[in-house]
């Protein structure tokens, strides 16, 4: 679906049904350098069970226009604009990584609008090595590839995701690339991934955030997270007095372990 949210275009993905605003809404907030295509499994059972469903496309990701945003705070402030446009007063904020910033600081601008706070691949604060700041700025592409190795846990999931045959670290590091290359068909110049990861990097507010929150919070967490361990979460979970979910997964849990994040997600939206 397009939406125009600052009076640039932007898309959200309503997991293969005509969005109803007068359904329960779930708002899907990737992470770093992905799109609302790592959502495209559970969008679409939610979007099929009774709920309204909007995976967007951050600014200069997929098929939002850009230029990028300069602060987890600015993206808050965009996910509630695009609430606005597309007429939802209230939504579950489900992120990732990245995403999953972004859902902490909307839960907290605007609690009265916040139903559920999901943190997927989360950790507080995000801080990111300097070795891998220094490689996404000088040599994206190598960057990638990193990421890709620390955010799986195995090197082959089988039957994979979404079925037999897929592997799982040459889809995403295809994803990774597109969305690299494509962050500069507006005009705008620059390095989306060290952009995003910076971002990250730099968010400070999230212990503040979390005492503004109202709504019950969950984490899912990969057991073997190798970029957003569980343990940094401690501290984040207990301002949120958050419920956690612990998956037998790496970084990339919608992939790695598809099922046993449905089942987590169904839980913590029920």
């Amino acid at each position: 679906m397009d939406l125009v949210v600052n009076a640039r275009r932007a898309y959200a993905y309503t997991g293969g049904k005509v969005f109803d605003d007068a359904l329960p809404c779930i708002v899907f907030i990737h992470g770093a350098l992905h799109d609302h295509s790592v959502w495209n499994l559970v969008a679409r059972w939610f979007a099929h069970h009774g709920h309204a469903v909007l995976a967007v496309d951050q600014p200069a990701h997929g098929r939002s226009e850009g230029p990028p945003l300069a602060s987890v705070e600015a993206l808050a402030d965009w996910t509630l604009a695009l609430l606005d446009a597309a007429g939802v007063r209230e939504a579950a904020f489900v992120g990732h990584s990245m995403g999953s910033l972004v859902a902490l600081e909307a839960a907290a601008r605007a609690p009265e609008r916040a139903t559920r706070l999901v943190m997927v691949g989360t950790a507080y604060p995000m801080k990111v090595s300097d070795a891998l700041l220094a490689t996404a700025r000088d040599h994206p592409l190598r960057a990638i590839d990193m990421v890709n190795a620390f955010s799986h846990s195995t090197f082959a999931p089988k039957p994979s995701f979404p079925g037999p045959g897929m592997w799982l670290h040459g889809s995403n590091r295809a994803l990774m690339r597109r969305i690299q290359a494509g962050a500069n068909r507006g005009g705008w110049q620059g390095n989306l991934f060290e952009h995003d990861f910076r971002l990250c990097d730099a968010y400070a507010g999230g212990l503040d955030a979390a005492a503004r929150v109202r709504c019950p919070a969950t984490l899912v967490l990969g057991a073997r997270d190798q970029m957003t361990p569980p343990r940094a979460t401690r501290e984040i979970a207990a301002a949120l007095k958050a419920r956690s979910a612990m998956l037998p997964a790496g970084h990339a849990l919608m992939t790695e372990a598809p099922n046993a994040m449905l089942d987590a997600l169904r839980d913590a939206l029920r």
